[in-house]
């Protein structure tokens, strides 16, 4: 084994250390905070115990260490960089010869995999947990029930109909029936319920109003439900079904933060979504984001080495590292300022979720040039 291998296996070793040991005290601190204000939202409700807000809290971990990866990334990065540039291991591997490209090459590989197993592995467990998590919220933290607060206890759901037009819509509205606390119904049912047959004109084709529509799968069930024909009259009582794509949990994913669904179902969903007539602008922010995240991990370990490699007889050190947390800040409310831009439009989807990783990127490795030069 080389010198260079040798030693690019040990700065990714204490990066490795550092980097978990930064991730699992943040994860635990924002946490402790989020439990804290879980049981101050809890004591006014006699039926949401300690046990249950400890669950919650629980299952809410995976998704703050998703969060919070990135700062971890950083912070443990330069905390390691500085420990081996206070120690002049670094400055000596630089004075043998070997380049600062060559032993960073562990930490980036290090930085890689904790993107890419937060994105294929994390993200789907942290879904799933936060999705049960704010289940239990809705349920016996909060006033709201979810899909009936909307538009005055009325859904409005479009999706695509090929009966009566190759082309043509249906808009269905009606009122959710809502479940009890804690209990997950097996299927979906609304009461007064309106269809709208549209053709691909918008032309109005039929209307049929039912007093109950039950979702099965792959159809709505509407029970004595009314025609009403264009230049017709209405027609008589009877169950109709009538063919959808959408599911029980599709419909409450829709309204439901992206955040509750996996990596690897959000591009189906995505187009299940603006089939049905759904604006899909946060999925798709959502997914191009957790897209990006490896490469985001690499650009905060090639940004922690370059505001922590400056030798410590250059003086100055405290100000380089007040440095590169500020710039990982500033990185972060780039990310939000672009996602606001991306969900209202402005900007294009891919371009608001990848802007603040290609800015990191290109800081660090600039740094890096400079560092080098030097």
């Amino acid at each position: 084994m080389t010198l260079a291998t040798t030693l690019t296996l040990y700065v990714a070793r204490r990066f490795l250390g550092a980097t978990f040991a930064m991730l699992a005290g943040l994860t635990l601190l924002v946490a402790l905070f989020d439990f804290i204000e879980l049981l101050r939202r809890a004591a006014t409700r006699p039926d949401a115990g300690f046990a249950l807000v400890a669950s919650i809290a629980a299952l809410r971990l995976p998704f703050v260490a998703l969060q919070i990866l990135p700062f971890a990334i950083l912070l443990g990065g330069i905390l390691a960089f500085w420990r081996l540039t206070r120690s002049s291991e670094l400055v000596v591997a630089r004075a043998a010869g070997i380049s600062a490209w060559g032993f960073l090459s562990g930490p980036v590989l290090v930085a890689l995999l904790f993107g890419v197993i937060g994105t294929a592995a994390v993200s789907p467990l942290s879904s799933a947990m936060l999705a049960r998590a704010e289940r239990m919220d809705y349920a016996y933290l909060r006033n709201s029930a979810g899909l009936t607060a909307i538009a005055g206890g009325r859904l409005w759901l479009r999706q695509a109909d090929r009966g009566l037009d190759p082309q043509g819509v249906a808009i269905l509205s009606g009122r959710p029936v809502a479940a009890r606390p804690g209990d997950r119904p097996a299927g979906f049912e609304m009461t007064d319920v309106s269809l709208w047959r549209l053709a691909s004109s918008d032309r109005p084709l039929a209307r049929i109003e039912a007093p109950r529509a039950r979702l099965q799968p792959g159809r709505w069930m509407l029970e004595d439900s009314i025609t009403f024909l264009t230049g017709r009259a209405a027609g008589r009582p009877e169950t109709l079904f009538f063919p959808t794509d959408l599911t029980p949990d599709r419909i409450e994913n829709s309204f439901a933060s992206p955040d509750t669904l996996s990596f690897w179902a959000l591009p189906g969903f995505i187009a299940v979504l603006e089939a049905a007539g759904f604006s899909a602008v946060r999925h798709q922010l959502h997914f191009q984001s957790l897209l990006a995240l490896p490469v985001l991990a690499v650009a905060m370990a090639l940004l922690a080495a370059g505001f922590s490699m400056r030798p410590s007889r250059r003086g100055g050190v405290a100000q380089m590292i007040g440095a590169g947390v500020s710039a990982g800040f500033a990185l972060f409310v780039l990310d939000k300022i672009t996602s606001e831009f991306g969900e209202a439009g402005t900007l294009p989807v891919e371009l608001a979720a990848w802007a603040p990783t290609v800015a990191g990127l290109l800081l660090a490795l600039a740094l890096l040039l400079h560092l080098e030069d030097g």
